[in-house]
């Protein structure tokens, strides 16, 4: 079998991401009959059929998707190549991921400081839950995370790099919290499964002996300060992020037991997963 080409197997990605020749075509910048030629010669080559067509588009065989896991490997594989043949100069682009709270509290200053020092470097940031990062990670979506513990992942290394406290907020129209027991049945905010903050709040319901009532699942901290203001429910949020918004004499605040209240942030990567823009960010963290 020939070698495969990795132009090629950049644009069958693409097609697969967006599930449409057109839509890749327009993502890719190319005209659609060369991206349709050159998946039929991907195909030719492999003698497999890597697309099926639906009536909302085109989806994956399941050889199409055995390739596509090798294919992010390898060109992930080969950005890294050239990173490191650059005379250990960080250049490229470099993937991100984050919770948002820490997007929102702890990053700015630091990717302004990286950005200073590596123009070169193009940074591309997303945020996500804590499990929907570690997924991304494991799937080559991203080169690096930063997540909450506890990260238990062989193919994962992990370096501690801030401080969170975590902090109970609830409404100033509930009954002060004298007795924890005073919130069972009340709505709890917070963001989709998934979230680690979401998973420390539950523990300590659970640990509290609290009933909880529905949960209502919100996508950004703004949404969950506004909602917790309004008297809807009750939410548990990092410190650094109400220490980012006015948020005086809109709720109450109670602090969590000692062992769910400081929480750990991870900078993490996958363990064969090396390169100089990597490094120099390490070298703007702390811890």
């Amino acid at each position: 079998m020939h070698s495969l080409d990795l132009r090629a197997l950049e644009i069958f990605r693409t097609v697969a991401t967006e599930g449409s020749v057109s839509k890749a075509a327009v993502k890719l910048n190319r005209v659609q009959s060369n991206i349709s030629t050159r998946i039929k010669q991907l195909e030719q080559k492999l003698e497999k059929n890597l697309f099926l067509r639906r009536n909302r588009g085109l989806v994956l065989t399941p050889d199409g998707e055995l390739l596509l896991s090798y294919t992010d490997r390898l060109l992930q594989l080969s950005l890294e190549a050239t990173d490191a043949l650059k005379a250990g100069k960080p250049g490229g682009i470099f993937r991100i991921g984050t919770m948002e709270s820490t997007a929102a509290s702890r990053l700015p200053e630091i990717l302004s400081r990286y950005h200073e020092r590596h123009p070169a470097v193009q940074i591309e940031l997303e945020t996500d839950t804590a499990g929907g990062l570690i997924d991304r990670l494991l799937n080559f979506d991203i080169e690096v995370a930063f997540l909450a513990e506890p990260v238990s992942f062989e193919q994962l290394s992990t370096q501690p790099v801030f401080e969170e406290r975590l902090i109970l907020i609830a409404p100033n129209s509930f009954p002060p919290l004298e007795n924890t027991g005073e919130i069972s049945g009340k709505t709890v905010i917070a963001f989709e499964a998934g979230c680690a903050y979401r998973r420390y709040l539950e523990d300590w319901i659970l640990e509290a002996g609290i009933v909880p009532g529905t949960i209502m699942a919100v996508s950004s901290y703004l949404a969950i300060l506004a909602c917790v203001s309004a008297g809807t429910g009750y939410a548990v949020v990092p410190q650094s992020v109400l220490d980012m918004v006015a948020t005086k004499g809109q709720f109450r605040r109670y602090s969590l037991p000692d062992g769910m209240s400081h929480i750990k942030t991870m900078l993490a990567w996958r363990s064969d997963y090396k390169s100089a823009k990597l490094d120099a960010l390490k070298d703007l963290l702390p811890g």
